[in-house]
């Protein structure tokens, strides 16, 4: 196993490294040293850990409480049947492991396919790379690299581990994988200095390289000074994989317990399993012991005990009582959810995250390659005095053009633009082709070489540059860009022209060559004195023209862009002698850079994707929290926040904005209150390390978020593996990534997103209808049996007749409920809080009532059917008597069968809402026709063909006659007009909650208002301060921004999103009432709003707690999540 023997060695020099490490600089380690070095350390590899094979992960399907009370009936129902020694006895038993098998196979295959992000990692460096070894260069194999190594790097290599540079050439490296940022870095090997104060502190050391890196440019020598886990990413690998504490957890004593990766709605619905099994066996044990007390025998072996027979019935109860069919159909829902997902560019690879997403209340987001392009592009230039607007985005020059600032007259053909164009083209050293991509065979415009070069390269084509121009102007001499000279320059022949280009500016007689520098703007023009004019001519560069000169770049630089400057000189000859070798590069750079002509500015940036700002609007609009996790400085930060809509007008970016360095004052992270205080209400950060995005994750999630991350970098994978819902870029996201992600965008469209939560919002709602549904179903079986128990009635059901309607002719029905198209409001809706059961207190009072109605139609059905069939006896021990009281009884059962599936057909259609008619959008839900067809099928295939019928299902279609078929149509019919009866009760349930909440609203409203004619009252020790630890920690704040002055005083202008927003439960009289308000209170009503949608449960608390939430949200920091007596207890003392 490795370990750490080198700590900060980018601050020691080349000398105790190489004491250190026992190695030597020139000859590297010998063969012997490093195979030892080998045997201690361990190959240069990351390590995996074992993931769950598929049995595994099957077996861990069947840990559920749900689960296991299934497979202890069917072991039961077995044990219990009276006809052991008949096969067809054991069918009940069958048909559950069937469905608990079927149940677990597909969640088990579905998580087996995911969980590859650690595997990615160690495919990110090549086989092999030359390395010094005895004195020698060799190519030695990645993973026997070793610490003490001397590796000689080169353009194209990837970094093998990572090292400390003693030798830099023009050295560049895309770290892009590591830190997300798209610019190459340039690499030195200088002694590392001590950050000065106010200076920015760099991501990563400039004289160091990292595994997984690639050099793009220039080459180099470097000491290896970690490898495999010790690397940067191996620390990344590590994170992926670190749990709360070192040690795995266990379940059921042997198995990994995977339920803290486990979704709000797996949460919820193994809650409510647990919830629904508990009852059923207390159901259960009530009914034998009724049973048992009533003496309640067999009626086919009457002389057997009454408490085997009630064991029996025990467990038919418990088989109606068990919801089997929930964890398929929400299975299958989301399946069918994941699919239709494929079409709007989102590939899902753990089927809950569907719904997971449309929970989101915060989106944690990376900046480069999913807010913007990941592609610099120029969009700006500057030239003889004139501005220009540079269209199109990416790296296709075949799209946008130029055109002049606040016109639309074309500038592509401008003297100065193309001569700032050629001449920058002239000191790059990035080309532009088209490639093949080799997944999908389109061709695609890449440049190869500086990524600060790319939108010159592009914008020069784009203004019709040939892409072999370059090789007309021989290059004669090039000084690359380094650190201190702050610009590139080289020296272009351009003898026999007399200008540089057709169109461009003209040059001196007896120009033979062209000085051209390219840089940073501000030394740059240090060294001008002269600026090209727009009809090619020239005149003196003064003072005051320099300061107007960065004037401009002042401006481009606020809205986060990059610029450049371009100037040249023309001379006949060189100013130097180009056969002196003592001449030293500096004093070639000098004698070329003096009274230098200013031709322009470039300015570029990373631009946002298209609709990225809409969505990001729409995700407010949602109730979701949209926050930027960057490596970029925090100025460029902002910028690019406030070009996406990230950052608004009315934020303050004092505290929405802030660098991760405070995250950790001194290399130490905040505690987590302090954390929790600091991130409730930022939406940028800047300057992020892999560490801190993890960090910023756990902290929103300790605060009650749903988190979601976005990200394409090695960087992101961490965040992205903890994060509530992971989400990766598919075409420039890494592997690893992916692999750690839960759900791919295939378009790496930020958009994609808000439409994925819509589509998880909708899943969610589905799988509400179908819950209550199916679950009615099971209460109206309960009802059922029991009933039949204690009235001494022939319990109307067989165990797999109860089985057959649940999971064959409920189960199509209650599918199509799951595929319910969604409300067109519903991205209007506030997300829906973690810790929200899937099954609300109102829901509850409709399945119950429904379930009764349901129970109420079909014992009517049945009385009247035992009345016909079996001679007028209703009482089993009255039946037990008849004559073929087998085949009579046989045929109650079956047309109270017929009746009960036609009545939970007609349910399908009135469950499609819980208040609004049957009529209404009545085929909207094309998925429920085909399910009711399916379901007719079964009904009939399970009454009508023999022996399946008669002695696998025990019914008797076609000898209950006309008159049984006509009997069934009452409980279809009752149902109808009943259920429908049934929603008014139901709507008046939610009006009374409606009301409620307005007339508390109003109550606030009157509060806010005095508060916001009178803001002195206000807790003084509140105001200004979001960002300071003042919730104690056991309250979660939920800072909300605060809308413009504008905004509260008139109602009017810019505002937050209205977090008013409620859902289909909570519309009604409380959005009227919002209606009413008058345009002065808009501050008021929005606070209304807030109060709508995060502090309920503090009102239900306590009065106090509802005053102490009053002022937070007047004070303007936010309001808690969870307010309770805790919170009011801690207020008053606060307070006073």
């Amino acid at each position: 196993m490795s370990h750490k023997i080198v700590k900060d060695a980018h601050q020691k020099t080349e000398q105790e490294l190489e004491q250190t490490l026992e190695t030597n600089l020139e000859k590297g380690l010998t063969s012997k040293k490093a195979a030892d070095v080998l045997a201690r350390d361990g190959p240069n590899e990351l390590e995996n850990p074992p993931k769950p094979t598929l049995l595994m992960l099957f077996i861990l399907q069947l840990t559920g409480f749900v689960i296991i009370l299934l497979m202890c009936a069917a072991v039961a129902v077995n044990a219990t049947g009276p006809n052991k020694g008949d096969i067809l006895s054991y069918t009940t038993g069958k048909a559950i492991f069937v469905i608990v098998v079927l149940n677990a196979g597909i969640a088990a295959w579905t998580e087996h396919k995911a969980g590859d992000a650690l595997e990615a990692l160690s495919k990110m460096t090549q086989a092999s790379i030359y390395v010094v070894r005895d004195g020698k260069e060799d190519k030695v194999e990645v993973p026997a690299i070793v610490r003490g190594d001397i590796v000689v790097l080169g353009t194209g290599d990837v970094v093998p581990a990572d090292m400390r540079l003693f030798e830099a050439d023009d050295l560049k490296v895309s770290e892009m994988a590591l830190t997300g940022e798209p610019d190459d870095v340039g690499k030195n090997a200088r002694l590392a200095q001590a950050k000065k104060e106010g200076q920015e502190e760099k991501l990563l050391p400039e004289n160091m390289v990292f595994s997984g890196c690639s050099v793009t440019n220039g080459k180099g020598r470097g000491i290896v000074v970690d490898t495999g886990m010790d690397t940067k990413i191996g620390d990344i690998a590590r994170l992926i994989s670190a749990k709360e504490d070192n040690k795995p957890k266990k379940k059921c004593g042997c198995l990994p317990d995977t339920s803290a990766n486990q979704t709000p709605l797996q949460q919820n619905l193994e809650k409510l399993g647990r919830v629904i099994g508990l009852n059923a066996i207390g159901i259960c044990v009530v009914i034998f012991i009724i049973g048992v007390v009533m003496n309640r025998t067999d009626p086919s072996n009457p002389g057997s005990p009454a408490w085997l027979y009630m064991i029996l019935i025990a467990v038919t109860l418990a088989v109606a009582a068990i919801p089997e069919g929930i964890p398929l159909c929400v299975t299958i829902s989301l399946s069918i959810g994941c699919s239709d997902m494929v079409h709007q560019h989102v590939l899902v690879r753990k089927l809950a995250a569907v719904e997971t997403l449309g929970s989101a209340s915060v989106i944690c987001s990376d900046k480069t390659g999913t807010l913007t392009e990941g592609k610099m592009t120029m969009v700006n230039l500057w030239s003889a005095n004139v501005a220009y607007d540079v269209d199109g985005k990416g790296f296709d020059p075949t799209v946008g053009g130029f055109k002049r600032t606040g016109t639309n007259t074309d500038g592509a053909q401008d003297l100065g633009v193309k001569s700032s164009l050629l001449a920058a083209l002239l000191c790059s050293n990035t080309t532009l082709s088209k490639v093949k991509d080799p997944e999908t065979g389109e061709e695609k415009w890449e440049p190869k070489g500086n990524s600060s070069e790319a939108p010159i390269v592009v914008a020069a084509r784009k203004v019709g540059f040939k892409e072999t121009v370059a090789d007309e102007y021989k290059r004669v001499l090039e000084i690359p860009f380094s650190s201190s000279r702050k610009m590139m320059l080289t020296i272009a022949d351009v003898s026999g022209r007399t200008q540089l280009c057709e169109g461009g500016m003209p040059l001196p007689a007896g120009s033979t060559l062209l000085s051209i520098v390219k840089g940073a703007p501000n030394f740059i023009l240090d060294y001008c004195t002269e600026q090209l004019c727009e009809d090619g001519s020239t005149k003196p560069l003064s003072a005051e023209d320099k300061q107007d000169v960065l004037s401009v770049v002042d401006r481009y630089s606020e809205r986060a862009l990059r610029v450049l400057a371009i100037a040249c000189k023309a001379m006949p000859t060189l100013p130097f002698d180009a056969n002196d070798t003592d001449l030293s590069t500096d004093q070639k750079f000098q004698a070329c850079r003096s009274n230098l002509k200013l031709l322009g500015l470039v300015a570029s940036i990373d631009p946002d994707r298209d609709g990225v700002p809409d969505s990001v609007l729409a995700a407010r609009g949602a109730g979701i929290r949209v926050v930027m996790i960057t490596g970029d400085y925090l100025k460029t930060a902002i910028a690019i926040a406030k070009n996406v809509n990230i950052l608004q007008p009315q934020d303050d970016e004092a505290t929405a904005a802030v660098d991760c360095a405070r995250l950790r004052p001194n290399e130490t992270y905040l505690p987590k209150e302090d954390m929790d205080s600091l991130t409730a209400s930022v939406r940028v950060f800047a300057r992020a390390k892999p560490e801190d995005k993890l960090e910023i994750v756990k902290s929103l999630q300790r605060q009650g978020a749903v988190t979601a991350m976005t990200g394409d970098g090695v960087n992101d994978a961490p965040a992205l593996n903890q994060a509530d819902i992971g989400v990766a870029m598919g075409i420039q996201g890494t592997e690893v990534a992916k692999g750690a992600s839960d759900m791919i965008l295939t378009d790496d469209n930020f958009c994609s997103i808000v439409a994925a939560v819509e589509k998880g919002r909708t899943i969610y709602a589905g799988i509400q209808k179908f819950v209550a549904f199916i679950m009615s179903v099971h209460i109206a079986e309960v009802m059922q049996i029991f009933f039949c128990i204690v009235t001494g009635v022939p319990v109307m059901r067989t165990p797999l007749q109860i089985l057959f309607l649940i999971l064959v002719t409920d189960l199509p029905p209650s599918i199509a409920l799951g595929m319910e198209p969604g409300e067109k409001t519903i991205l209007e809706d506030r997300p829906r809080p973690k810790e929200e059961p899937v099954v609300l207190n109102w829901m509850w009072i409709s399945m119950v009532l429904n379930g009764a109605i349901l129970s109420v139609v079909i014992i009517a059905v049945y009385f009247f059917s035992l009345m016909y069939y079996c001679d007028g006896q209703v009482m089993q021990s009255q039946i037990d008597k008849l004559e073929n009281f087998d085949t009579k009884l046989m045929d109650a059962r079956t047309v109270t069968f017929i009746s009960l599936v036609w009545s939970e057909n007609v349910r399908s259609y009135t469950s499609r809402s819980f208040n609004k008619p049957i009529w209404h959008d009545f085929l909207g839900n094309k998925n429920m026709q085909k399910a009711i067809i399916m379901a007719q099928m079964c009904l009939y295939a399970a009454v009508l063909i023999p022996f399946f019928s008669t002695e696998i299902l025990q019914l008797r279609g076609i000898a209950i006659g006309f008159f049984g078929w006509i009997l069934a149509l009452v409980g279809p019919v009752g149902c109808l007009v009943l259920c429908e009866a049934g929603k008014l009760f139901t709507g008046w349930q939610m009006k009374q909650y409606q009301d409620k909440l307005a007339a508390r609203l109003e109550a606030e409203d009157r509060r806010l208002e005095e508060l916001h004619t009178n803001p002195n009252s206000a807790p003084a020790s509140l105001i200004g301060k979001a960002a300071d630890p003042i919730v104690p920690p056991s309250v979660a704040p939920a800072a909300i921004p605060m809308p413009t002055k504008e905004f509260r005083e008139t109602g009017s202008g810019p505002s937050i999103p209205d977090f008013g927003k409620t859902n289909d439960v909570e519309k009604g009289s409380f959005l009227e009432k919002k209606k009413e308000s008058s345009v002065g209170n808009g501050f008021a009503s929005l606070a209304r709003g807030m109060c709508s949608c995060f502090v309920m449960p503090a009102y239900e608390a306590d009065d106090e707690g509802a005053r102490i939430v009053d002022e937070y949200i007047a004070s303007g920091i936010g309001v808690p999540l969870h307010a309770s007596a805790s919170l009011a207890a801690w207020s008053a003392e606060r307070f006073g």
